[in-house]
């Protein structure tokens, strides 16, 4: 009888300590969990943040300013305009029968 109290003592012993074991794996893998959502929450946000920024910084007028700032660049005007003719390209044309291109709405 004595032997079936220890064998059975030893079963509850280790099934204890089973239980503890098991109840502490699962409070550390939920504050692990919690963790992992917490930065999934964080990360989420800087991303939406930095969508945000990447659509401010490609408006047209921003691209327009630094253009303007940085490269020194202008708008093109008719003033500053320089028109480049290809006598080759209008000889070759003719000699090959075609009639040159004209833009629409010009009249010959």
């Amino acid at each position: 009888m004595t032997r079936l109290n220890v064998v059975l003592l030893l079963a509850v012993l280790a099934s204890a300590i089973y239980l503890v074991h098991t109840q502490y794996e699962s409070r550390r893998l939920f504050t692990e969990l919690d963790r992992a959502v917490a930065e999934a929450r964080r990360l989420e946000t800087e991303h939406q943040r930095l969508q945000v920024d990447k659509r401010a910084q490609a408006t047209p007028l921003r691209v327009e300013k630094i253009a303007r700032a940085q490269l020194n660049m202008r708008t093109a005007t008719p003033a500053i305009t320089q028109y480049v003719s290809d006598p080759q390209g209008v000889a070759a044309a003719a000699a090959a029968g075609a009639t040159p291109s004209r833009p629409e709405g010009e009249q010959p």
